[in-house]
């Protein structure tokens, strides 16, 4: 597993189950979990790997409390993380993201999370693993893998930057709004995150070929710098990782997104 890897197949994670450093991280709902989940999972709330400011949702924790939640799971610098969760990828795709923020980079999406691992025959328990001795991690916030929204606005008419928005047509358009303001950001192309999956094939993500002629249609090419969000990056995560799986080598996430974005009084919209 190398930082070139960001999906792992349920019959590779198979193989990796006797690896000493292996951290199973589940992010399914907490009753699922409790009904069934991969053997020697750990399970954890997607609202403890995120911070709020309300209105501004899904900001980077800070690092002294996302340190402290790495080592109470007994992650250190040598921890392969493998995370999914039961909706196809946006839960994990987000820890991961929030991962390699933080400088851990081996870490990885299961490809159809909990729907590939259970419905192709895989081991699963409801017995909840031993929680590990806290390893004393410590982790700072980079600037890779980010956009801010001064960023944002000073590249708007950067023909070397696309904007990619992960939400549905009806907030892209307008018509649905979650935040004080309505719309879009100027640029921005849409391609909703569930586009990239295949819905056929317990939500693994679509072949990489069909992804990139998606894309380049869009005019999301790798040779451009390309900025992800939706309402919280949390949908956007999952197009983070996405791309970068293509090879996409200048992909950033938008922490708050549009509920950043949407609430600050001095950003421009286009609807």
């Amino acid at each position: 597993m190398t930082q070139a890897s960001y999906f792992i197949e349920p019959d590779e994670l198979e193989t990796l189950r006797t690896n000493e450093n292996l951290i199973i991280i589940d992010l399914c709902k907490a009753k699922q979990y409790a009904q069934a989940h991969i053997p020697e999972a750990h399970f954890i709330n997607y609202g403890d790997i995120v911070k709020i400011d309300k209105p501004v949702m899904g900001l980077l924790p800070d690092n002294e409390i996302f340190s402290a939640f790495l080592s109470n799971l007994g992650i250190t610098s040598k921890s392969l993380i493998v995370a999914y969760d039961d909706e196809g990828g946006g839960c994990a795709a987000r820890f991961v993201w929030t991962l390699n923020v933080f400088g851990h980079t081996t870490a990885v999406v299961l490809n159809g999370g909990l729907h590939s691992w259970a419905n192709e025959g895989h081991e699963l328990s409801n017995v909840t693993p031993d929680k590990p001795a806290p390893s004393n991690y410590k982790v700072a916030k980079t600037h890779h893998h980010t956009a801010t929204r001064a960023f944002i606005q000073t590249h708007l008419d950067d023909d070397k930057v696309a904007i990619l928005d992960a939400r549905s047509l009806a907030e892209y358009s307008g018509t649905k709004k979650f935040a004080e303001k309505a719309g879009r950001i100027p640029g921005a192309i849409h391609y909703e995150w569930t586009e990239a999956m295949d819905q056929n094939n317990n939500l693994r993500h679509l072949p990489n070929e069909d992804i990139q002629k998606r894309l380049d249609d869009l005019g999301i090419t790798a040779d451009k710098e390309v900025v992800c969000y939706c309402q919280s990056h949390h949908r956007s995560a999952y197009s983070w990782l996405i791309l970068k799986s293509l090879g996409y080598e200048n992909v950033l996430g938008y922490p708050g997104s549009w509920s950043d974005w949407g609430n600050n009084p001095d950003t421009p919209i286009e609807i």
